[in-house]
């Protein structure tokens, strides 16, 4: 069985002429709404497995948040540009290539609209809009992670703050 986690970033600072979209951090409520989610989520999960993240910093910033919560050294998570721009369907074996076949587990940090349509592409129940700091997990049937594809993952979870 292979499981993604989904996990939209926290509350950022406003768009602004001033700083590149790329460039924009959590605000400090968001900062304390993301660790207050990785805590429920270290309660609901042993591990989440290799964690991908956007290289937007305000995602990188909740990925390490996660990875601290879990005691995971922050050189072990991973920059993929592919979370960044549009996200889907045919990104994803992109953003999965070179993970083992070992690893049942890929935790992702990025954006929406990107991350709530993916869930709905590949869940069958599909879900609401996933809000800042959602998290939903999607399990699959199935062995290797290429097999991943429409309808074919079951939400398992899906927590909001």
């Amino acid at each position: 069985m292979k499981r993604l986690i989904f996990i939209r970033h926290g509350k950022a600072e406003d768009n602004s002429t001033e700083i590149s979209d790329i460039k924009r951090s959590l605000t400090p409520k968001g900062k304390v709404v993301s660790m207050h989610m990785a805590r429920k989520m270290v309660e609901k999960e042993k591990s989440p497995g290799i964690i991908i993240t956007s290289p937007a910093f305000r995602a990188l910033e909740t990925a390490i948040i996660f990875a601290w919560e879990y005691g995971i050294d922050v050189s072990k998570v991973i920059l993929n540009p592919l979370i960044y721009a549009n996200m889907n369907i045919q990104t994803l074996p992109g953003v999965l290539s070179g993970i083992s076949e070992e690893t049942e587990t890929v935790t992702m940090f990025g954006h929406n609209p990107s991350f709530t349509q993916l869930v709905n592409t590949l869940s069958k129940e599909g879900c609401d809009t996933i809000p800042k700091n959602g998290i939903v997990c999607i399990s699959f049937g199935i062995i290797t992670w290429s097999e991943i594809g429409h309808n074919t993952g079951k939400i398992e979870y899906f927590l909001k703050p």
